[in-house]
């Protein structure tokens, strides 16, 4: 029940109305930036290639400058970084070692709101969870997937190379 009596009381409720329908027009207009995987659990050989990739609303207005990705893979002996971009240039200094040369971005698809990172000569130590960072001038979000990398199977040599020589 409303009490008319100051004046106060409805001045507040109508403050609260205010700023509760500004609140939830800045959240529709801005929306809630996202970083979603495309796929969660990937399963490759080692030797092959494979493309890790996840997706995120570009804004058309947008500079490539305010663009920082940060990927990196943990896996049970320690954190490796896979891929980063700082301001829309790539950073290849802070790859660890273990990736060195063997990751690509696809830049045009970058601009089509999707990380694509192909990574080639999987080895099985590649194994273990991918984290994606993704930051810009509005927003930021991550998402991660998993990659198990086996090795190679036994299907894959000539027949005579595990038979014993005569």
């Amino acid at each position: 029940m409303l009490h008319h009596d100051s004046g106060g009381v409805l001045l507040t409720e109508k403050m609260i109305c205010r700023v509760l329908l500004l609140i939830s027009l800045i959240s529709c207009v801005s929306g809630t930036f996202e970083v979603k995987v495309t796929q969660t659990s990937y399963q490759a050989e080692e030797n092959h290639n494979i493309t890790l990739e996840w997706m995120f609303t570009p804004k058309p207005d947008s500079s490539s400058t305010s663009l920082n990705i940060f990927c990196d893979m943990f896996n049970d002996h320690k954190v490796s970084v896979l891929y980063h971009l700082r301001e829309g240039v790539e950073v290849p200094e802070s790859q660890d070692e273990q990736f060195a040369g063997r990751v690509q971005c696809d830049k045009d698809a970058l601009r089509e709101g999707r990380i694509r990172l192909h990574v080639s000569r999987l080895r099985t130590e590649d194994s273990g969870l991918y984290l994606c960072q993704l930051r810009t001038d509005y927003g930021g979000n991550s998402d991660r997937c998993r990659l198990n990398v086996t090795g190679c199977s036994e299907a894959e040599y000539p027949p005579d190379t595990f038979e014993d020589s005569k």
